[in-house]
């Protein structure tokens, strides 16, 4: 899941920049590597478009640990023993550190579900863009009703993704909901029979429902990890347990 920590780690990274104070130009530095960030994974994930696990793999390319990704563990392609045998190389030798992202605070732009919701929306948004700036390829009103729909599910996403970084998981999980409903709506103004008027629309159609597809798959998944936090015993509820047991 995108907040491997809880306890909003935001507010603790702040908290450790002692003395660092970034101006304007220092922020436009670390936004725009951010914004590479995102073109990485998705230049990752076109790369493979035609895998069924190219989720998990562009988020392997990135770097992100399971726990970043997903909470499902060990691959479906890995064995116990290769799980052990990884933990050992990781005991046995000593992880790089990038001194310079020591320095950096931590922000939404991080986070890897932030991220991968970003790119595909991003590489949506571009596509209909191109597609759509010609009215013999995609009828005005259609044109106005996808791109709204768009922005509407990236609206609603981004506020989840927001609600999952403080680590508010039953906000979250309302919000991605919304996002749910909105993606189904967006998804609805790609009717099979509504996306003959041109051989570019249907193309669009086409990859733009595996996008969406895709999209949905992260957010359900968040939404199932929110709900395993949310069920899990507090210590406050496992103190009061243990009184009761007394």
């Amino acid at each position: 899941m995108g907040n491997s920590n809880s306890e909003n780690p935001s507010d603790r990274e702040w908290e450790d920049r002692g003395d660092l104070v970034w101006n304007e130009f220092d922020w436009e530095r670390y936004l725009r590597e951010q914004d590479e960030t995102v073109l990485r994974y998705l230049a990752f994930y076109e790369q493979l478009s035609g895998k069924p696990e190219r989720l998990d793999e562009a988020a392997r390319l990135m770097g992100w640990s399971v726990e970043e990704w997903t909470a499902e563990g060990v691959s479906d392609g890995d064995t116990d023993e290769d799980a052990d045998d990884e933990e050992a190389e990781d005991e046995s030798e000593p992880a790089e550190v990038d001194l310079e992202d020591e320095d950096e605070p931590y922000t939404l732009h991080k986070n890897p579900i932030h991220i991968a919701t970003r790119a595909l929306f991003l590489s949506l948004k571009r596509t209909w863009e191109q597609t759509a700036d010609d009215s013999d390829k995609v009828p005005q009103k259609l044109a106005l009703a996808h791109y709204s729909a768009l922005l509407r599910t990236e609206d609603q996403a981004t506020q989840a993704i927001s609600a999952l970084d403080f680590g508010d998981y039953a906000m979250a999980i309302s919000l991605f909901k919304r996002a749910l409903r909105e993606l189904n709506f967006t998804l609805a103004t790609l009717a099979p029979e509504g996306c003959t008027h041109s051989r570019a629309l249907a193309r669009y159609r086409e990859d733009a429902v595996r996008r969406l597809f895709d999209l949905r798959e992260v957010w359900l998944r968040v939404m199932n990890e929110c709900r395993a936090e949310l069920a899990r015993p507090s210590d406050d509820d496992a103190d009061e347990a243990d009184d009761d047991e007394e």
